[in-house]
């Protein structure tokens, strides 16, 4: 008699009808995740790389370490950045957070300000 009653419900747990209802959640959880977190992301490193790709010299920029400069050379992967008078880093193109102005007297600009 239990036999016959295991059979009966494990029949009834097999039903495919009941499979996908039971993963529409999981399917909502993950296009939430999509649209939240990973889309987002994509659009600020698509972002970071046109800003990376378009800095010229004579911009002004700040620097991931919280360094600010302008750039006085560009190279292939990186930057030379004057951050004072006749003081000249080299400076990676993914280590630029922003760009603060677009100034082709980059350099005289730091000397006005001293």
């Amino acid at each position: 008699m239990f036999n016959a009653l295991n059979l009966l419900s494990a029949a009834e747990t097999t039903n495919s009808g009941g499979s996908i209802l039971g993963m529409l959640p999981l399917i909502a959880i993950f296009a939430a995740m999509y649209f939240l977190l990973l889309r987002p992301q994509r659009k600020r490193q698509k972002e970071t790389r046109n800003l990376q790709s378009s800095l010229q010299e004579g911009d002004e920029i700040v620097m991931s370490s919280g360094i600010y400069g302008w750039i006085s050379s560009v190279e292939d992967n990186y930057f030379w950045v004057e951050i004072a008078k006749d003081t000249e880093i080299r400076v990676s193109k993914s280590a630029v957070a922003n760009r603060i102005s677009t100034n082709s007297q980059g350099s005289d600009n730091s000397e006005e300000k001293k």
